[in-house]
């Protein structure tokens, strides 16, 4: 979501990411949720990440990392 986008960014602390707009933020994100569900060339695995703190929480991070491994190996 763009809020957990922003949160993110903000948790980075990249100052050259601070000047990017919501405006923008939100049509990336629109053009990229329109990309992904027309996407038809291979898996595609989609991780809802707002939930999530893979950076400070090894769970959530292990959780993603099954989920991938899962996939790849056709365990899901």
């Amino acid at each position: 979501s763009i809020p957990n986008l922003v949160k993110q960014i903000h948790k980075r602390g990249r100052e050259y990411e601070n000047t990017i707009s919501i405006d923008y933020l939100s049509r990336l994100n629109e053009r990229y949720e329109a990309w992904i569900h027309g996407y038809k060339k291979g898996n595609l695995l989609i991780i809802d990440v707002d939930d999530l703190d893979f950076v400070d929480n090894p769970e959530d991070l292990g959780s993603i990392l099954n989920k991938i491994d899962a996939q790849i190996n056709g365990l899901f």
